[in-house]
Parts: structure tokens; sequence; C-alpha cells
């Protein structure tokens, strides 16, 4: 009689970081820029919350998929994630990435710069909300192909409606951190992270200009998710 496979406990962090170890060491291993930018984070005492490695592949993928020549991101903290976008651009690609720390930004200069992407991504500081204007105002700025959003959570409804104004038909935009290990279903009370991520799922459910899913992901980074959206008109 054939019997089922052993599974590992659903519900067991280790076994999460363990799959994403094996495959991230398979698929999307880090390289010397990679391990030097998580490096030079930690050392500047930034926060450990950026993608893992094979969520960075992912945007990597996306990105090509796409056939993306320009990226905005928001929220850089120290590059590792922009090292992916940008690696994933073509010969006279774009990348502009707003961060609102200069302390943040500095590393993350440092990081694109030993990486030798500082010619294709630009990191910008100061409030999004108030640096977005700016960018928009810009000649020949946008449409952007591709938008990563992964900033403080509770402004992502409107990042995401300045990501549609600086957007094209066939634009994605991807939002990051929209779970919150199961904290998205809380309503009065929660804290503005997720109050801000709920607003963001009310916004793009209504706007007629996009057709969207939310995927919710475990592993290194615990139990989480993130939205795509495309870009209809």
């Amino acid at each position: 009689m054939n019997q089922k496979p052993q599974q590992p406990p659903a519900r067991n962090p280790d076994v999460w970081s363990a799959v994403d170890g094996y495959v991230t060491d398979l698929l999307a291993p880090d390289d010397e820029a990679l391990t030097s930018a998580l490096s030079a984070s930690d050392q500047a005492g930034l926060p450990q919350i950026a993608v893992a490695g094979n969520q960075g592949k992912l945007l990597y993928l996306l990105a090509k998929t796409q056939g993306a020549r320009t990226v905005l991101e928001i929220g850089t903290l120290g590059g590792y994630s922009t090292i992916w976008l940008a690696r994933a651009l073509p010969e006279g690609g774009r990348l502009i990435s707003l961060e609102y720390s200069e302390a943040h930004a500095e590393v993350a200069r440092a990081n694109l710069s030993q990486a030798g992407l500082d010619g294709i991504a630009e990191v910008r500081t100061g409030a999004a909300l108030e640096t977005l204007p700016k960018l928009a105002a810009e000649p020949g700025a946008g449409p952007f192909d591709l938008f990563f959003i992964d900033a403080d959570k509770k402004n992502n409804p409107h990042y995401v409606e300045w990501a549609l104004r600086l957007s094209r038909p066939g634009s994605l935009i991807i939002v990051d951190n929209v779970i919150r290990g199961g904290a998205v279903l809380s309503g009065e009370g929660a804290d503005e992270a997720v109050t801000g991520t709920r607003e963001m799922f009310e916004v793009v459910a209504r706007e007629p200009r996009l057709e969207a899913t939310a995927v919710q992901t475990v592993g290194t980074k615990g139990h989480d998710g993130f939205l795509i959206a495309r870009v209809l008109s």
C-alpha cells in the first residue's frame, strides 16, 4: 500500500525559513554585491527588513517579464531590492528609488555603486509624498513600467494613487507586506500600518483602471504577502 509522504508542520517558522534557504541557494543565490549590500546595511544599523533573496529574484523576473525599462521604487532601505530590480533593466534603463532617510540613502547609494549600478539607479531622499509631485513635474518623468512599493504602510493608498498617475496601460504595481501576519483582517483599533494596508486594498478594489490580486507568503520574513496590480488604461 502506498503511503502519503510525511508533511512538515504547516505552522513551523523554522520550516518556512529552511524552505526559503533551500530555494534561494538553488535558484537565487546571493553574489558578492548582494551579500555586501546586506552586510553594509547591518553594519549601518538599518533594520533587517529587506526582501528575502527569493523575493528579490521574483522582483527581477517580474521586471524582466514585463520588459521594464523604467522602474519607480518607493522605499529603498539599503538598496538590496533596488539591486535586483536594476539588474533586470536593459541598457539605457532607469530606476528611481525614493527613500525617506538620508542615512539609509547613503548606504543604498554606496551599495549600488559597488554593484556597478549607480549609472542606472538613482536614490532620492525625502518624504515620498513630497518628492512624488516633484518627480511628476519633471519633463519626461514617467510613465514607469513597474512600481515597487515597500515604504511606510500607512501611506500605501496614496502611493498606489501616485503610481497610477505615473503609469501607462500595462504597467505593474507591486506592493509588499500586505498580509502582515494576518493582521490585515483586523478592523477598528488596528495600527496605522494595517489601516493603511486595508485602505490600499479598498482603493485597488474600486479602481476600474486596475486588475489585481494578492498572495500570502511564509518564509524567512514570517507570514506576509504582496499585491500585484496591472494598469488597464
